[in-house]
């Protein structure tokens, strides 16, 4: 369903005010009913095309308040005619998980039908591009974009869910997988503000986290899993290394997860500077007219996703924090004690890389094997799964 609302300066047949899309996710007659909402910013098609959303994790809020802000600010641009092409913000990425509680406390990280995360086993179309494509792309690199978007979107469309959450999972990837910009947006237990993006990004997304003061740049090839800024992005460089470099494919979505701090970082303060800060980007990108920004000086350089040092709890006990958020440590560094209430013992977890401790879990009482906390270092160490479950 679409709900438009006429521009007040415009003729009798144009729209251009936010246009409200509601997207069914549950099949009729299968359970309770949910739905999907997106908003839509601009003319599709007249313009760099720039996808947004919100709590994909559903239980992660800041996203929310942000999209909360942009939707006012993204209006406000809108009647003043400063939108170039389409911006679509999704402000609840996750109804499915919205509606999930366990003893009163919100659960939106797993689908609790089959234990999947919500950011994962998103389709990877690349490998049916790579056949659907044969023979069709040639040296205009630009005609060569648009083909693989069709292509792209084709594929999606092909997508069978057999559950609820992929149902979900093919209407988010059907929204963006076309998008010149993709940022997800989440948060973590508590953390300093950090990205994760594709290692060919990595210099085009470098403004936008200077101008939030990204304390950590992610990068990796595939980080593992099929999370959803990978959905859109990868296929572009698995695309130009299967047909090479005599066919011109640049990384043609830049892409991004934009992790806001933690979960308690919910305020207006913070709410509304994450979202000048994106707005700012897209007038960087050339989505939203208007004098380009300046980019203040990086806080940090990207670091492979490789070479983050997740840190567990090698036993059940109570865990004090010896280093901050943000803290640039040297390898040997105590991070936490872990101290075993019946027994007394202490064990000191320490950085084994030189790196940035850019995120921690809000627990301190852990079981053993539970994650403690994350450190960036520069040097890639890890390989596999990359990402946190």
């Amino acid at each position: 369903m679409r709900h438009n609302r006429r521009h007040p300066n415009s003729g009798a047949d144009a729209f251009f005010i936010m246009q409200t899309q509601q997207h069914c996710i549950t099949l009729a007659g299968s359970g309770p009913a949910h739905h999907l909402t997106s908003l839509h910013f601009g003319v599709a098609g007249g313009g760099p095309k720039v996808y947004l959303q919100a709590a994909l994790h559903a239980d992660e809020v800041p996203g929310m308040l942000v999209a909360h802000s942009l939707r006012r600010q993204l209006a406000d641009l809108e009647r003043a005619g400063r939108l170039r092409g389409e911006i679509v913000l999704v402000p609840a990425a996750n109804p499915l998980g919205l509606a999930q509680a366990i003893h009163g406390a919100p659960f939106g990280r797993f689908d609790l039908g089959t234990g999947v995360n919500f950011n994962r086993d998103y389709k990877h179309v690349a490998e049916e591009l790579k056949r659907s494509l044969a023979g069709q792309l040639g040296a205009d690199g630009a005609a060569n974009v648009a083909l693989v978007r069709r292509h792209a979107r084709d594929a999606v469309a092909t997508w069978s869910p057999a559950t609820d959450a992929q149902a979900l999972k093919k209407i988010l990837l059907g929204l963006a997988i076309d998008a010149d910009i993709v940022l997800d947006l989440h948060c973590d237990n508590e953390a300093v503000l950090h990205l994760y993006t594709g290692t060919p990004l990595a210099d085009a997304l470098a403004p936008l986290a200077a101008m939030m003061g990204a304390r950590a740049v992610l990068t990796a090839l595939a980080a593992g899993g099929e999370p959803f800024d990978e959905a859109c992005s990868r296929l572009w460089w698995d695309l130009a290394a299967h047909f090479g470099p005599a066919t011109p494919l640049p990384p043609a979505c830049l892409a991004a997860t934009v992790e806001l701090r933690g979960e308690m970082d919910v305020g207006y303060d913070l709410a509304e500077r994450d979202a000048a800060a994106l707005v700012q980007f897209m007038i960087l990108r050339g989505a939203i007219d208007g004098p380009a920004p300046l980019v203040p000086a990086a806080v940090c350089a990207a670091t492979p996703l490789e070479g983050v040092q997740p840190l567990a709890a090698p036993h059940a006990g109570v865990l004090v924090f010896r280093a901050q958020l943000g803290a640039v440590l040297a390898a040997g560094a105590p991070v936490a004690d872990l101290i075993d209430p019946v027994s007394g013992v202490t064990t000191t977890l320490r950085a084994d890389v030189d790196g940035v401790l850019f995120a921690r879990t809000a627990h301190r009482y852990l079981q053993r094997g539970m994650a403690v906390a994350k450190v960036a270092g520069a040097h890639a160490y890890r390989a596999g799964n990359l990402l946190s479950q």
